[in-house]
């Protein structure tokens, strides 16, 4: 992510996490330089983040080598991050207050900022608090919510700094793309299901989930009303995506699914289900001895009972992981599942950071639509919202 980062640190307590932050965004690959507001000061010292970004840090209006620095950094950066953001500094800037250099430089700046808010509950849930935030979103900026946990001040609630990975794909977001699914509607499934043999042992697959909770992800920064329903995962949650749903098994599963489908604009059919499972399981352990056989039945295809109720106006995405014939099974799944759009990927690729996805959309003519994505987990997840918003935008 080679990107100039303006990163703004005003004076919560959580500001010692920013130097985390800071570390994250050079390691990544980021040009960063730091402003810290007064308060800020008191919480941590700029030394930190001169030594960890290599690069300069900023601290006043007046005494600072740059005759007119909030000019000079709201001009430099690709995006300007305010990590922590307390409830002073988003009132000043929802009103347009300029009476130090953090602020001054949202003001002279020309794109949209994201904020990060973190502070007591009492003051996160304030109504003034609040409506400055709706403010500054309805102006184009980004607010990633705070989480939800113990507060340093004792209080428990929504208030707490986010982790900072959840920041880098927040920024990594914004930096190309806006908050713009807003009102859509979008189910995402994800991870692998597992269907018990016996307390202990289960027939399942290798998938690992990140896929399904990259696009969930994706969708939720870009502003859409995410739900998930997912077996099991290798990674946590975000904690943003709060309608999330586990469901062990395929039959699990498709209850939740087909209780939710009807109004979703957009259903994503990410997660990795058994095709069998046992025709019945052992309540009590299997005892190791002479070999076992399994009596396996089909279990419920979620896909094809949603191509079949598919309401109109809703898009329907399937996936399918391969190991020969990519895009010609991927085809013939497209049409017998009555799919607006597929993603197929080789197995190769499973439970790996890093995918290669081939979208297959169907088409009139001899030949069918192809699109190569590529990258890490999240830069496709992105890429394929930004396809099914096109989408969206066709029709």
């Amino acid at each position: 992510m080679d990107k100039k980062i303006l990163l703004c640190v005003s004076g919560g307590i959580a500001a010692y996490k920013a130097i985390d932050l800071a570390s994250r965004l050079t390691k990544d690959g980021c040009r960063v330089k730091t402003i810290l507001t007064e308060s800020a000061t008191q919480f941590v010292s700029p030394l930190n983040f001169s030594t960890i970004t290599h690069n300069s840090v900023h601290s006043s209006l007046f005494t600072d080598t740059d005759p007119i620095p909030h000019i000079t950094l709201a001009d430099w950066a690709d995006k300007i991050v305010v990590a922590p953001a307390t409830a002073n500094i988003l009132a000043k800037a929802a009103h347009g207050i300029g009476d130090d250099l953090l602020s001054t430089t949202l003001l002279a700046s020309h794109s949209p900022v994201l904020f990060v808010p973190a502070m007591n509950v009492n003051m996160y849930r304030n109504s003034a608090t609040q409506a400055n935030m709706d403010i500054l979103r309805q102006r184009g900026h980004h607010i990633l919510e705070p989480s939800t946990g113990l507060l340093a001040c004792g209080y428990e609630g929504q208030g707490k700094y986010p982790p900072n990975e959840e920041i880098i794909y927040a920024l990594r977001c914004y930096l190309d793309y806006r908050a713009d699914l807003a009102g859509k509607k979008v189910l995402v499934t994800a991870g692998a299901t597992a269907e018990p043999i016996d307390p202990m042992r289960m027939i399942s697959n290798r998938s690992s989930g990140k896929m399904g909770l990259a696009i969930a992800r994706a969708f939720a920064l870009r502003g859409a009303d995410v739900t998930l329903i997912h077996g099991m995962l290798s990674e946590t949650v975000p904690y943003y995506l709060r309608k999330a749903v586990y469901t062990p098994t395929v039959q699990e599963m498709y209850e939740q699914v087909l209780a939710e489908a009807a109004g979703m604009d957009l259903i994503v059919k990410c997660a990795a289900v058994s095709d069998y499972k046992p025709a019945s399981a052992s309540t009590s352990k299997i005892k190791k001895g002479k070999a076992l056989s399994l009596d396996l039945v089909a279990t419920p295809d979620i896909l094809a009972q949603l191509g079949k109720l598919k309401p109109k106006g809703q898009l329907l995405v399937g996936f399918a992981a391969e190991t020969e014939n990519l895009i010609e099974n991927a085809r013939s799944k497209l049409v017998r599942k009555n799919l607006d759009l597929i993603c197929v990927n080789h197995l190769s690729t499973a439970g790996a950071d890093s995918t290669e996805l081939t979208l297959v959309t169907p088409s009139k003519a001899a030949h069918p639509r192809y699109r190569r994505l590529s990258g890490d987990k999240f830069e496709v997840a992105l890429q394929l919202a930004e396809r099914i918003n096109k989408l969206w935008n066709a029709n």
